[in-house]
């Protein structure tokens, strides 16, 4: 993505310049399909004039709420105006783009996580940007990579496709589309194209890969109080912000001060915008409790496939951050890959007979095979070849190379090596979507493969600023900081992506086992380990072992040993080396192979560490 910044405003050739970005601000709110009156116009225009004046670190709530929505100095994050204002701007831009702004030559966006607006060629100005002898590759993408597909898939080929990709390709996250749907209030409402590439760059899905998409109807003040009304809206405004961030589904939603839910058509929302779930519930606050409902119910039957009762205490915390965990918990338990949306779509799928590859990578990564993975793989490849710039399809493909040398599986020949594949997948995966946030998963587990620790979580810290509620990031992300050294802050990582999904995460099980261990709470791993699958990873059996011994459960403990060696005896042969190459600290390591050797693992001599074993015993 080409982004500005205000001391290289103009003076990049490949950068927009002021006047191109003060020309496309006018045409913005000069347009019938954006609000050019009242709060989104005033908001955009402060943002972008002291963007352009050098004074984008200015740009905070506070100084928003002074300047722009007239509140005085006393104003604190309290008031939520500026959040929901900017989601709403943020709403704005997206349509105008999608509408009118199609064909414009410069982007304007609110990046989410703040205020400051990023500006960046579109993807028709990239292509032309590029010039005619490159221009023609991205626009035909579709049909030119396939050939690279198949039983004698050439690894340069690849790489070219790759680089092409990743060099051509401009920043056009939300796509061009052309068919509108009718909202509830007869306005249009635009959905996402599918279907073939139309135009270099733009983001598309195939006709084979139909996201679950959920309205969210505004929540309803179930008592009458004034408290509930406030809490309805905001909490309402706190889901249309944290379910767009799931790059696995799409969200429809109204302003919740122009309809009521008396008001929704919910066959209409079901027929005009493909919605299979509305998101509905309703709020009381009395007595200083705040209690919230939810449900997710299909529009059509009006079959309930989740419904949950949240209850608080208001006396005893903070309003908004009670409303934004309430909006956090909802939002992971029906969006995440593993969630209530996924599970109801994947049965409907898979009785349609499109059970596509999406809903495969997750059903694979679940339950990890060798049949699996290449299943997974195949299909995926065959999906980035007819649609290259399918940002999440490159996040998941980079990862199912990842697993190739993570697990050891199978391996593509003639290929580069799976790390190498993967970072290139991952990288065309940000080049297409910077905010994807399995695309920055993806790119934060192969830089730790590789090594490259301190940047690889650095991207995670980035990732985890896209969406804080994705499980299957947050369990990674506290997987790449355990094993690095930070044993507490991956301890608790992986606590909040196995709270978010009790059911699944047997993986992450097992690191949060040899995280316990390495943080002497013994009791948490020996029950961690219980819950762990291991079949997939048989490292899980060295932490077992050394969490059984230590534990006092000599006996099972020198079990796991054994089925470790006989399974995996090339890392124990190489053990320090194989505990390196997974970035696990020396002293770390030092402390796990003696461990081991207390639980009667026989490790070669050239595995030994010269070290006083006495000290290194868990404490």
């Amino acid at each position: 993505m080409l982004k500005t910044r205000p001391d290289d405003l103009g003076h990049e050739a490949s950068l927009p310049g002021i006047d191109e970005i003060r020309a496309q601000l006018e045409r913005i709110l000069s347009s019938p399909e954006f609000p050019g009156t009242g709060r989104a116009a005033a908001f955009l225009r402060y943002v972008v004039d002291e963007t352009l004046a050098g004074r984008a670190s200015r740009i905070k709530g506070y100084s928003i709420a002074i300047e722009v929505f007239g509140r005085d100095e006393n104003f604190t994050q309290d008031d939520p105006v500026v959040r929901i204002e900017a989601g709403r701007l943020r709403r704005s831009l997206e349509r105008y783009y999608l509408v009118e702004g199609d064909r414009d030559m410069v982007r304007i966006e609110i990046p989410k996580g703040g205020y400051t607006p990023s500006f960046s060629w579109s993807a028709t100005a990239a292509a032309e940007r590029v010039g005619p002898q490159l221009a023609p590759l991205v626009a035909s993408a579709d049909t030119k990579s396939r050939w690279w597909y198949g039983p004698v898939l050439a690894g340069a080929t690849m790489m070219m496709l790759a680089a092409v990709m990743y060099w051509v390709v401009s920043n056009d996250p939300n796509g061009t589309a052309n068919q509108h749907a009718k909202g509830i209030d007869g306005s249009p409402i635009t959905a996402e194209l599918t279907g073939n590439l139309d135009g270099p760059g733009t983001r598309v899905l195939p006709n084979s890969i139909r996201l679950p998409a959920v309205y969210v109807v505004p929540f309803s003040n179930i008592d009458g109080g004034s408290d509930a009304k406030l809490y309805s809206v905001a909490l309402t405004e706190e889901l249309l912000t944290a379910l767009p961030r799931f790059n696995e589904i799409k969200v429809f939603g109204r302003e919740t001060s122009t309809i009521s839910p008396a008001e929704i058509d919910a066959f209409q929302v079901s027929k005009d915008l493909g919605a299979r779930f509305l998101l509905t519930g309703g709020v009381r606050a009395s007595s200083g409790r705040l209690r919230v409902t939810a449900r997710l119910v299909s529009p059509t039957s009006g079959e309930i496939f989740w419904s949950k009762d949240y209850d608080e205490n208001l006396a005893i915390g903070d309003p908004l951050a009670i409303q934004k965990d309430v909006a956090r918990r909802v939002a992971a338990t029906i969006a995440q890959p593993y969630g209530v949306m996924a599970q109801v779509d994947r049965e409907i799928s898979a009785a349609a007979g499109s059970y596509d590859c999406a809903w495969q990578f997750y059903a694979y990564r679940a339950q990890p095979s060798v049949e699996a993975h290449a299943a997974t793989r195949q299909c995926l490849e065959t999906t980035v070849a007819e649609y290259p710039a399918y940002a999440t399809a490159w996040a998941m493909l980079s990862i199912t190379y990842l697993d190739e040398a993570r697990f050891k599986l199978e391996p593509k020949i003639g290929s580069p090596q799976p790390t190498q594949r993967a970072l290139i997948a991952a990288r065309n995966a940000i080049q297409l979507d910077p905010n994807d946030t399995r695309g920055l998963q993806a790119l934060m587990m192969a830089l730790f493969v590789e090594r490259e620790v301190s940047e690889s979580m650095r991207v995670g810290e980035q990732a985890l600023a896209t969406n804080p509620n994705d499980t299957e990031l947050i369990g990674e992300f506290g997987t790449g900081m355990a094993l690095s050294g930070r044993w507490g802050r991956g301890a608790t990582l992986l606590d909040q992506a196995i709270a978010l999904h009790p059911a699944g995460g047997g993986y992450y099980h097992g690191m949060r086992a040899l995280a316990a261990y390495m943080l002497d709470d013994i009791e948490t791993a020996v029950s961690e380990i219980r819950k762990t699958d291991m079949t997939i990873s048989p490292l899980f059996h060295a932490v077992a072992a050394v969490t059984y011994t230590q534990a006092g459960l000599e006996e099972e403990g020198r079990r796991h040993a054994q089925i470790f060696a006989q399974m995996q005896p090339d890392f124990v042969a190489n053990i320090e080396a194989e505990l390196e190459a997974r970035n696990i600290q020396r002293a770390d390591r030092q402390r796990l192979i003696a461990g081991l050797r207390k639980a009667g693992l026989p490790l070669l001599q050239e595995a030994a560490v010269a070290l006083d074993t006495s000290n290194l015993q868990p404490r």
